[in-house]
């Protein structure tokens, strides 16, 4: 006599596609003018606040080309036409990441600037301060002539 089954079987959400949903083109299948995210940050363009125009099918979804992708490794598509370049960021906001960034990176108590960013918030000190031994000098920035800027990026 066969054992019961502890849980029922997982119903599969079969979507059926449609012309009212964006349209789905499959992997190496895709217009010319369609691209990811991805491919638009490598460019040097961002969407420009326009929304995807199409759907990247999964690999899984290839073989079922009546049914709507909804996996989450499916990609969005957006039009290269529509995009715009990105922005570039003024003097004044890199000079305030960078002061943000001397704030995470700074420790309180020796001043040091290291070139990451320190556990304040748990520790409060760099591990050196912390354990009492000497930092290595290539992980801190040592200034020797003053300079009208520090920015790091």
């Amino acid at each position: 006599m066969p054992r019961p089954r502890k849980k029922p079987r997982r119903e599969v959400k079969r979507v059926p596609r449609s012309d009212a949903t964006l349209p789905e083109f499959d992997r190496r299948a895709c217009p010319k003018g369609l691209v990811t995210r991805r491919q638009l940050r490598e460019r040097g363009l961002s969407p420009g606040g326009h929304g995807p125009v199409a759907v990247l099918r999964c690999r899984a979804c290839a073989y079922r080309p009546d049914q709507s992708c909804i996996h989450p490794t499916r990609a969005w598509l957006y039009s290269v036409e529509l995009a715009r370049p990105k922005r570039v960021p003024t003097l004044a906001q890199e000079e305030a990441l960078d002061r943000a960034m001397a704030a995470r990176s700074t420790c309180p108590r020796c001043r040091r600037r290291y070139y990451f960013c320190l556990p304040l918030r748990t520790q409060g000190v760099c591990d050196p301060c912390d354990k009492g031994y000497e930092p290595s000098p290539d992980t801190y920035m040592t200034f020797t002539a003053p300079v009208a800027h520090r920015l790091a990026a």
